[in-house]
């Protein structure tokens, strides 16, 4: 990753102006700004965090997706979740000390920089801050719950479903899709690091979903066609999100 000298500023944070996420009052607004310490970037491909590691910063993400995920000795890997602009990530490795899981750039994706060791002043000195990083993690948690339940009760064609409307509908909130597109940045790989499926399953299961025309599959990415067939088939009533935290 590479440190990136034109920052921006918190006032004219893009994420802002999104719907999708709550603004700051004043005060909130010149903490974040002091707490902030830079801006990182990092291409697609790159590691942002390592399984194990210490690291002495957290980190917003401002642009751009990325995955958490886990490996096992032999090199398997699960993806546990993929994150997007007004995720807080390194969380983890601020109050255990070290990161359980890595985090993998999947696109060109800009960070906003934290000094871990300031945190404390979050809940010392913003308690509608520190009741945000608590929001934040609670939903993570629901996230969590869902994908665990789509990998084991779901049939891999009702977990395909579930996992692509369900990063469509995240994307949408997050500002990703910008205009018409609809187009998810991953590969059958990633869908199958995700699913716990052999790429020879999945790639059969997401030509069923292409084929009643819900998605259509490109070289590395994937158009959502219908929002509401995807629902249907994975049995899932999507976010109600009305207006979220991000610091």
């Amino acid at each position: 990753m590479d440190k990136d000298k034109k920052r921006v500023s918190c006032s004219e944070c893009p994420l802002r102006s999104l719907p999708a996420f709550r603004d700051f009052s004043d005060k909130e607004l010149a903490f974040v700004s002091d707490f902030k310490t830079g801006e990182l970037v990092a291409d697609p491909g790159a590691t942002i965090l390592v399984e194990g590691a210490h690291s002495a910063h957290l980190y917003t993400v401002l642009s751009g997706w990325a995955f958490r995920y886990k490996t096992l000795a032999d090199g398997r890997r699960q993806i546990l979740n993929f994150v997007m602009p007004g995720d807080l990530v390194g969380l983890q490795g601020t109050l255990m000390d070290e990161m359980q899981h890595s985090i993998e750039a999947l696109t060109p994706v800009r960070l906003c920089v934290f000094e871990r060791g300031r945190i404390s002043k979050v809940y010392t000195q913003h308690p509608t801050l520190a009741f945000d990083i608590t929001w934040m993690a609670a939903r993570e948690e629901r996230i969590l719950d869902e994908n665990l339940l789509s990998v084991g009760r779901r049939s891999a064609f009702e977990r395909a479903a579930y996992l692509l409307v369900y990063l469509y509908q995240r994307a949408k909130l997050a500002g990703l899709l910008t205009g018409r597109s609809a187009e998810i940045p991953v590969t059958q790989q990633h869908v199958a690091d995700t699913l716990g499926l052999s790429t020879v399953h999945t790639n059969k299961t997401l030509r069923k979903l292409a084929d009643r025309n819900l998605i259509k599959w490109r070289e590395r990415a994937c158009d959502i066609l219908d929002e509401e067939g995807l629902l249907t088939v994975s049995s899932w009533e999507g976010f109600e999100e009305s207006s979220r935290p991000f610091i």
